[in-house]
């Protein structure tokens, strides 16, 4: 097929690249022009572990193109995709500006039936006002379509190329069926496909990112309620999963949730809820308990050493998650802040968010190397984000390094008796 994607962002380019992967031929828009140039030499905005293969293999192919020009990509195109932000206002609203702009850009390009695809995150009753926008600006049939993305930072190539479930929200049956033709090939081993209302799909990334939430909010309470038991949360945790109406996914506590999903998804739905007269209170703790748990560990820090002013600590783990250089709404924002407002000097250290806290903090932290080089003189480590070369340091290396053997590991990395038994003052979450 010919695909259009309008945007060149974290969704889109990982769609237009999949898209190509599997032989279509893809042309993905963008209206920053130095982006664009970019991506035509090869070179991906973003850390993303497999994109850039991708993104290179299909340029050769020729299959996927970058280009500037929405109009030309609209008329010689099948299907348009629109993966342009959708970014929180001050009120937790998703801002649908350039959802709505792009798809009057859309109408005006129209030559022919096309499939206008919401690929973005929007909130409930966003394909009405799409279709709304696109009718004032062109006579041709189209057809809109709700599909929404469930892709998860470091590992979105795959999500995309093996999904779980594939959400086709359409009412028109020609629309329906070329969204099908199109995923067939990524659902060839099973993975069903959900062709539904436009409305019913776009609650359900809502609804699957809330409920994500919700649990990682759960399991920071439970594990805050274990500390003053003296329980521990990794047995409650355990016991927890076994149970097959639960399971294990999203129970492990930490220092809250980040990104540029949950915590903006969370407010919509509860921002969207109300403007149908409807209360949603459990979303409105979820939020509650995340921003506080992201300050959890500044809370630890201060019990122990009294006051941190003067202290140097260092931090590992800037990124939301591992495998990616997003910071957006990151614990580790949250807690950097507040030591420097405690007037604690910060030595930092992420495999891949260097430049983007640079780009945050400029020379208020010193970003370092290596996580060896971050604890040197340092007063504690703080483990902020669980890249997996955290998991099995050299703690005699940390030891030598480190002022004090003081570690506040806000992802519960190690066991705390083994840690003991190495000499270290060791304070994970709930243990």
């Amino acid at each position: 097929m010919k695909i259009a994607v309008i945007g060149t962002g974290y969704v889109g380019l990982v769609a237009g690249a999949c898209f190509a992967e599997n032989g279509n031929d893809v042309a993905c828009v963008d209206n920053n022009a130095d982006k664009v140039k970019a991506l035509q030499r090869g070179k991906v905005p973003i850390y993303e572990p497999g994109l850039e293969e991708v993104v290179k293999r299909n340029r050769v192919e020729k299959r996927l193109s970058f280009t500037t020009n929405l109009a030309r990509a609209v008329r010689t195109s099948d299907i348009v995709f629109i993966a342009v932000g959708t970014p929180m206002g001050e009120d937790g609203s998703a801002d649908l500006q350039h959802v709505l702009g792009v798809a009057a850009e859309i109408g005006k390009a129209m030559n022919g039936y096309k499939v206008i695809v919401d690929k973005s995150t929007v909130p409930v009753g966003t394909a009405q006002k799409v279709r709304a926008i696109v009718a004032r600006h062109t006579t041709h049939p189209f057809a809109v379509v709700s599909n929404p993305e469930f892709l998860k930072q470091g590992a979105a190539v795959d999500d995309f190329l093996k999904p779980d479930r594939v959400v086709i929200g359409a009412d028109d049956e020609r629309a329906a069926a070329m969204m099908q033709e199109l995923y067939a090939p990524f659902t060839r081993t099973g993975a069903p496909v959900m062709v539904m209302d436009p409305a019913s799909a776009e609650m359900c990334k809502y609804a699957a990112n809330a409920m994500l939430a919700t649990r990682i909010s759960f399991m920071n309470e439970v594990a805050n309620v274990c500390e003053r038991y003296g329980a521990n949360v990794d047995a409650v945790r355990k016991a927890m999963a076994s149970d097959r109406r639960i399971g294990p996914a999203f129970l492990f506590p930490g220092v809250g949730y980040g990104g540029s999903c949950f915590p903006k998804d969370v407010q919509a739905i509860v921002k969207f809820s109300k403007d149908a007269g409807y209360d949603f209170k459990i979303l409105k703790a979820v939020e509650s308990v995340n921003k506080r748990q992201k300050g959890v560990l500044v809370d630890k820090m201060t019990k122990h050493f009294k006051s941190l002013k003067g202290r140097t600590i260092a931090i590992w783990g800037l990124a939301f998650k591992p495998r990616t250089d997003d910071m957006r709404e990151a614990p580790a924002i949250t807690i950097i802040q507040r030591l420097l407002d405690a007037g604690a000097k910060v030595r930092a250290f992420d495999p891949e968010a260097r430049d983007i806290a640079a780009g945050i903090f400029g020379k208020r932290i010193s970003l370092c190397d290596s996580g060896y080089d971050a604890l040197k003189g340092a007063d504690a480590l703080a483990i902020v984000t669980e890249w997996h070369e955290f998991r099995e340091p050299d703690f005699a290396r940390m030891k030598a390094l480190l002022k004090q053997p003081v570690i506040f590991d806000g992802r519960n990395l190690y066991a705390p008796s083994a840690m003991q038994a190495l000499g270290f003052t060791y304070l994970s979450i709930g243990r």
